[in-house]
């Protein structure tokens, strides 16, 4: 059975934005899906997050990986370690660089990019030209450069999902069409 994890961002959680939207509809199409509330979501810090997810997520050849702004690069970190190849990862508004005033205590320090790039047969990144957080285009061609993948950036997107810029993005229907 094809699993999912999905994880959010800073100062969020689970029902955030458009990620119960994503939950339903893997649902629906027979995935098994996970979603938790991340330990310190508020301000994320690797050494708590990294753990968590590794010891209560289910990582097989099946699996589709799900972040958005600092669960991306939570799902780099996940890559890094895992045992296994998993089925794709699509990172939203992610970044792997620090930002002016972000959660940064999410990132290593540097990445292994042949690792992560060996445990993900697909990886898709997705950002805007507009973040204003800065997890932008710019973000995006980092990742995207070191790793390849698929690149999609979305003009005027901001951060697809922020509560203090007043980006409701509710629901994300084309994201659903590029899950494998």
């Amino acid at each position: 059975m094809p699993n999912a994890i999905i994880l959010h961002g800073a100062g969020d959680a689970p029902d955030s934005y458009w990620l119960p939207y994503i939950k339903r509809g893997l649902e629906d199409s027979g995935y098994e899906v996970w979603a938790p509330a991340l330990p310190g979501a508020d301000k994320p810090v690797l050494a708590e997050q990294l753990p968590f997810v590794l010891e209560r997520g289910k990582f097989t050849a099946e699996t589709t990986l799900i972040g958005h702004s600092a669960g991306c690069p939570l799902i780099l970190s996940v890559l890094e370690n895992l045992p296994v190849c998993v089925r794709q990862a699509i990172l939203v508004s992610g970044y792997s660089r620090p930002l002016p005033a972000g959660a940064n205590d999410i990132l290593q320090v540097s990445y292994d990019w042949r690792k992560i790039s060996a445990h993900v047969a697909d990886i898709i990144f997705i950002n805007s030209d507009n973040d204003p957080w800065g997890c932008d285009d710019k973000q995006a061609r980092i990742m995207f450069d070191n790793l390849d993948g698929t690149l999609i950036i979305r003009h005027g997107q901001g951060h697809m999902g922020s509560t203090k810029f007043n980006q409701p993005y509710q629901e994300f229907p084309w994201l659903l069409k590029l899950i494998v």
